[in-house]
């Protein structure tokens, strides 16, 4: 998570807080598209564009939570409606309730990510994806369904244990 704020802070510093302008289904398809751009990748082997499934993650991560804060505020006209500390402020309220609902998770769910293969947390984001347009085709409007909301911080933790096992590798997380 240090990873992808760092990134965030240094993108915030070089673009402003461009993305206020996004609605919440831009952001979900730029999600999408890394998320397709890693099972891509891993389906077929290579890369053609030097950037790895690592930085699609930490993208992913990013435009989650930002798909978050986005849901808090609404979109804005213009991207001059929050400063750099506002927006790390808020990055960092929705980094740590993602924090705290994988905490519950690991604990109710006995750490299962540990077993599960990179590339099951690639379908899983993409089903999350294709879960939060469907809900968002209905304006919100789901009989027992979870909010967008849930499905971006299922995202976002999905993305984050990806990046655990590319850092640790396969192998020494399941142990």
């Amino acid at each position: 998570m240090q990873e992808c704020r760092a990134l965030f802070a240094k993108k915030l510093h070089d673009y402003g807080a461009a993305w206020r302008i996004l609605r919440p289904t831009s952001l979900t398809d730029q999600i999408f598209i890394k998320a397709n751009r890693i099972r891509s990748i891993e389906t077929k082997g290579e890369a053609l564009v030097n950037e790895g499934i690592r930085s699609e993650f930490v993208g992913i991560v990013n435009y989650a939570i930002i798909g978050l804060i986005q849901l808090d505020l609404g979109y804005a006209d213009s991207a001059d409606d929050m400063s750099v500390d506002e927006a790390l402020v808020a990055y960092d309220k929705h980094a740590k309730e993602a924090l705290a609902l994988m905490l519950r998770k690991n604990h109710d769910y006995d750490e299962a990510w540990r077993g599960m293969r990179i590339s099951s947390y690639t379908d899983l984001i993409l089903m999350k994806i294709f879960r939060t347009k469907q809900i968002e085709s209905l304006n919100g409007d789901t009989l027992v369904s979870e909010g967008i909301d849930a499905n971006y911080m299922d995202i976002m933790n999905y993305a984050v244990f990806g990046l655990i096992k590319l850092t640790f590798g396969e192998q020494q997380t399941e142990e």
